[in-house]
């Protein structure tokens, strides 16, 4: 599994109870219980809860404090609401969305532009939301 997970698998805490959770949309790996990893189309991205376990660096999307209330719904990122984003995300990749005071992760998307795209651009969607605080993912217990 840690060859499939690649950089994620730095973040499991030797001895840690590593167990997957089949559910109809992605599936979940839990980490001592706790939903760290996610699988969208086999392909593993953070959970929030996986997020706040880490330095975000990279494919961080950053949106001003007034789309935090949005996020926290589940709506997808428009672009006026972007203040920076990492340069190197494609359309497609994962990303972490979080505000620009606290820099805490508010929602995991999809990339549907580049992200100099998301900064330049003054209208349109920018991240398709994938999982938000508050959702299913967010409040899972085990």
């Amino acid at each position: 599994m840690h060859e499939t997970l690649g950089d994620y698998s730095k973040i499991i805490p030797v001895k840690a109870t590593v167990e997957i959770l089949e559910t109809d949309n992605q599936d979940i790996i839990l980490i001592n219980g706790n939903p760290w990893i996610m699988l969208i189309d086999d392909i593993p991205f953070l959970t929030l809860k996986g997020a706040l376990e880490v330095e975000i660096t990279s494919q961080y999307v950053v949106v001003d404090m007034g789309a935090v209330k949005f996020m926290t719904k589940g709506a997808d990122v428009m672009s006026p609401g972007i203040v920076k984003t990492d340069p190197n995300i494609r359309e497609g990749d994962f990303v972490i969305i979080v505000d620009e005071t606290h820099h805490k992760p508010l929602a995991i998307g999809r990339s549907l532009i580049s992200g100099e795209e998301m900064t330049r651009n003054t209208e349109g969607k920018a991240v398709k939301n994938l999982h938000y605080i508050g959702d299913e993912i967010w409040n899972l217990e085990i």
